[in-house]
């Protein structure tokens, strides 16, 4: 029997999903966070919800610390670290307002947040201490990456700071978003020779670190999830993007309801899966590749809701070479 190309997760949140992580080193642990305050571990191969834990707000991001921590902020600004083997857990500190991102560097052994009060926070997790709070150039945190020591945060005054977590003295480079409208979603390529990034407004931006007057040539935008009905262009927001580490190609995913995979080098779309039921709000490639979590909610962007709205859910897709694979 054939393994399927995709299954839907059983008992998934509530409320909207905001993030969307797998476990290092692994295609089998997703866990996901949601509006509705709870953050919950899945067993993929199981199709099993194996653990759960609730903040009292909701949670808009979550990530993993190693395979058995995981940590948590949301909108009270409040950040958990939970351990799944004991089911315990810890209050980290906090925020001024809302944790919109969290990330973990192993290679620096640091936990960096992203919150709505304009900062960038550095944890030290074992000492459940902050080490260091950066301004953002007064932007509220809006989306952030990490890989190793680079850092790149989008803010909400379309900027983009980019930093070295070896030396938060200053940021390296403040850039202007290529793309008009608010930023939704930023991601750096896997060899960190730049990031890519989403609008509200069906466009995604590449670009590229390397100030070099060649480099800068390359970098584009193009225009996505946008559909014709009759002589009207629909255009959606692009509320995810996900990188594929073996390739660098990155999925993207709309409120349009799809998912469409990119070769950001060679300015191809490789690929786009059938329709979702409902809006795209997380995506997450795990760390082999092998596996793309999507997360599927609406997100009261409509004018006039859909009758009856779509209940959120999590479909997890085993990806083919030719899906992912730049060609």
């Amino acid at each position: 029997m054939s393994k399927k190309t995709e299954i839907q997760i059983n008992h998934p949140p509530n409320d909207t999903i905001s993030s969307l992580s797998f476990g290092p080193e692994s295609s089998q642990y997703l866990i996901a966070s949601s509006w509705d305050g709870g953050v919950r571990l899945y067993d993929v191969l199981g199709n099993n919800l194996r653990q759960k834990y609730v903040h009292n707000c909701p949670v808009l991001d979550v990530c993993f610390q190693d395979q058995v921590h995981t940590i948590s902020g949301g909108l009270d600004g409040g950040l958990k670290l939970y351990d799944l083997n004991t089911s315990s857990e810890a209050n980290l500190g906090s925020h001024d307002n809302a944790v919109k991102c969290v990330e973990f560097s192993t290679k620096m052994n640091a936990l960096i947040t992203g919150s709505w009060d304009t900062t960038v926070r550095i944890w030290d997790t074992r000492e459940k201490s902050c080490v260091g709070t950066y301004e953002q150039n007064n932007g509220k945190v809006y989306s952030m990456s990490v890989v190793d020591e680079k850092l790149v945060v989008a803010t909400s005054d379309r900027k983009v700071l980019i930093w070295d977590l070896r030396n938060m003295g200053n940021y390296v480079a403040r850039r202007e978003s290529s793309l008009k409208y608010q930023t939704r979603c930023i991601r750096i390529f896997p060899k960190k020779e730049g990031y890519v990034m989403s609008s509200i407004e069906g466009r995604v931006a590449v670009e590229y670190f390397d100030n070099d007057a060649e480099i800068q040539k390359k970098k584009f935008a193009f225009k996505c999830h946008r559909n014709r009905d009759k002589d009207i262009e629909l255009i959606y927001p692009v509320n995810a993007l996900s990188f594929h580490s073996g390739y660098s190609t990155f999925a993207s995913g709309g409120s349009d309801g799809y998912v469409s995979v990119w070769d950001g080098f060679n300015k191809k779309r490789l690929c786009q899966f059938h329709h979702y039921d409902t809006s795209i709000s997380a995506l997450s490639f795990s760390s082999d590749g092998s596996t793309l979590a999507i997360g599927c909610s609406y997100l009261d962007e409509l004018e006039k809701p859909p009758e009856p709205i779509a209940n959120p859910s999590i479909f997890v897709r085993y990806v083919s070479e030719q899906e992912v694979k730049p060609k």
